[in-house]
């Protein structure tokens, strides 16, 4: 006892502090509730194999004017399409003949609105042998969502939510078309995450001149700038 009490001793006079009893660190454990999240698996980053820029900045091809009867004037104005308030529409799309993925894309462009009070920046896209048209600020000004599901518009179905647009603020819209789904955003905001399968998707009769993409405003005028295509790589992005 007189040995292990000097022994004692000599520990406090070399480390200034008592001895603590060993600790056991179990080898292969389970991992606990934070270890779990930080190991989990996170979705791919998407991968692309081509991008296309679809403006110039400084002339309006290859989009044309669209046809709907009280259209208004489209120009190039400070590098960005400008989108006069047409007699309810104005909008500009792709010929017919010019060459189009219908899946595994992604478009993205930045849209302003000028002035106005509903639509503006909202996008028709090809969806396999369909088409279908993410709504931007619709139904009077807040509507996002996808027109159509089922046969039910982006204010009726499960895509709609609400979201104030401030005029004059540039927004990035970016819509994901898979075989899978139709995914949406705005700036770095998920909006949309609408499974396809099995699903009906179409477009509001209206809009049938905006195929095979095509963007349009709604009693509103807007501008429009860095439109960009980008085919996805289905075997780098895990899909």
């Amino acid at each position: 006892m007189l040995m292990q009490n000097l022994g004692v001793c000599l520990i406090i006079l070399v480390t200034g502090c008592l001895p603590h009893p060993q600790t056991q660190t179990q080898v292969g454990s389970a991992p606990s509730d934070t270890d779990t999240a930080t190991i989990a698996e996170t979705p791919p980053t998407p991968q692309f194999t081509q991008t296309q820029a679809l403006f110039d900045g400084e002339t309006l091809a290859p989009w044309e004017l669209t046809e709907f009867g009280g259209e208004g004037n489209v120009t190039v104005v400070d590098g960005c399409i400008e989108m006069n308030a047409g007699d309810p529409l104005t909008a500009i799309n792709l010929p017919e003949s010019y060459e189009l993925p219908t899946s595994n894309y992604e478009l993205e462009f930045k849209t302003l609105k000028v002035e106005g009070t509903d639509f503006f920046g909202t996008v028709t896209f090809p969806v396999g042998e369909s088409f279908c048209t993410m709504v931007v600020g619709g139904w009077g000004g807040t509507v996002v969502g996808l027109s159509s599901i089922d046969g039910s518009d982006a204010s009726e179905n499960q895509t709609r939510s609400l979201r104030k647009f401030e005029p004059g603020q540039w927004y990035t819209v970016r819509v994901r078309v898979t075989p899978e789904k139709i995914a949406g955003w705005i700036d770095q905001e998920q909006v949309i995450d609408q499974s396809i399968v099995g699903k009906e998707v179409s477009i509001r009769s209206e809009l049938i001149p905006c195929r095979p993409l095509g963007i349009a405003n709604f009693y509103t005028i807007a501008r429009i700038k860095d439109i960009q295509l980008r085919t996805l790589d289905v075997e780098r992005s895990g899909k």
